[in-house]
């Protein structure tokens, strides 16, 4: 199984910026579509974005037009770029692998590689 880290969380003022990183290691990531999730205090796990292997993407629609992701394989690292950040992003980012064959899939369920997370937090 892939192992995955991420970092570049933090707190910021709303309207601000952020870019989290997603590092692997143990498998190359170009092996998996990757996704971002996100869990705020007290509710469920949210999908945020997902990328293909081949390069597709999806967002969920709350973040659409403000976060990209994006992925460097030859890095082994996938990227979630957040802009115009809002109070109600506040939440503990995490990263997912899934193993595919499909280059061109994207999923925004059944990953089984998880990352620890990163705190994202929005002051108004």
């Amino acid at each position: 199984q892939v192992q995955l880290v991420e970092s570049g969380g933090g707190l910021v003022q709303a309207g601000g910026s952020l870019r989290l990183s997603c590092a692997a290691s143990g498998r190359t990531v170009s092996s998996y579509a990757m996704a971002w999730f996100r869990q705020a205090p007290e509710k469920e796990r949210e999908f945020v974005a997902a990328i293909s292997r081949g390069g597709p993407t999806s967002y969920a629609d709350s973040v659409k037009g403000r976060f990209t992701i994006s992925r460097d394989n030859a890095k082994n690292t996938v990227y979630l770029q957040m802009n115009s950040l809002k109070p109600e992003d506040t939440a503990r980012y995490y990263c997912a692998a899934k193993e595919t064959t499909s280059y061109v899939a994207i999923y925004r369920a059944g990953y089984d590689s998880w990352g620890q997370g990163t705190q994202v937090t929005v002051s108004s």
